[in-house]
């Protein structure tokens, strides 16, 4: 990655507005702060998390474990409001970006998601060229110059460590590439919009262990550039990327260290037993 794309300054278009009109005056907060407080959950009659508080600290990876129905993507669809696009859902609590709160009904939440973006677990490119899956998200966010257009999608792909790859197929099918390059291509997607947060729900999940290393260098990288909340699995992979690691069971928040510290010495039975493989 040249030095020009890691020091590019989003273009005006992108840079990411106040979404709030409820942000406190006085609030100093480092940038790509994300931070529950009491966070509730409800599925209709039924909850789902229980209130759960967790700071993600800005720059760093915080990774979120725990068996399947624990509540991990439950929580975090709610750090972009993902989930109210469930019919019936109910949150009670608060979520805070950079100290604004994001569940103000002040809140624009089309700005929200560009400032907190989100991969899945499946590559989802649109069946469109690579060049347009990538000037999606700038277009609709106004930009309508080729040239500024062209710069973005070269950054984005180069911060994707996929410009080397791609750069003579731009105008081919996204859906031609591999899925690892695909799962790299929606990362770009992402980021091509400049968000401060990158939500992953099990990126690497369908990928084979080439592709989930190209993944995982990444996010190694992109860590100096913005706050990363992942869902894994993958305990292996927890310890080899997440700077935090948090322990949801039955969705609760169990446990929450760096995660060296939760992995060698927990301090709740139910993170030990589940790190040794007793249950989940």
């Amino acid at each position: 990655m040249s030095p020009r794309h890691e020091t590019a300054e989003p273009p005006a278009a992108l840079t990411p507005p106040d979404i709030s009109a409820a942000t406190p005056a006085d609030a100093v907060t480092a940038k790509g702060v994300m931070a529950t407080s009491n966070l509730s959950l409800y599925y209709g009659s039924k909850q789902a998390l229980f209130d759960v508080t967790l700071e993600m600290p800005a720059h760093c990876i915080t990774a979120l474990i725990g068996p399947s129905g624990c509540g991990k993507s439950t929580f975090l669809r709610s750090l972009n409001r993902m989930n109210e696009l469930i019919p019936g859902v109910r949150t009670v609590g608060q979520v805070t970006l950079d100290g604004q709160p994001l569940y103000d009904r002040r809140v624009d939440v089309v700005l929200l998601r560009r400032r907190v973006g989100m991969v899945f677990q499946r590559p989802n490119p649109f069946p469109t060229s690579i060049w347009d899956n990538i000037a999606y998200g700038p277009r609709l966010a106004g930009i309508r110059s080729r040239s500024q257009l062209d710069q973005i999608v070269e950054e984005s792909l180069e911060r994707a460590a996929l410009w080397n790859e791609v750069k003579d197929r731009l105008h081919e099918s996204a859906l031609g590439l591999s899925g690892g390059q695909q799962q790299r291509l929606c990362i770009a997607r992402a980021l091509a919009v400049y968000p401060e947060v990158l939500l992953l729900d099990e990126p690497a999940a369908a990928l084979d262990p080439i592709a989930t290393g190209h993944i995982e260098d990444l996010l190694l990288q992109l860590k100096t550039q913005l706050t990363i909340v992942i869902v894994t699995h993958n305990l292996q992979q927890a310890g080899r990327i997440a700077d935090r690691t948090a322990f949801f069971l039955l969705g609760q928040l169990i446990e929450v260290a760096p995660t060296a510290q939760l992995f060698e010495t927990p301090q709740d039975p139910r993170t030990e037993q589940y790190l040794t493989g007793r249950f989940g």
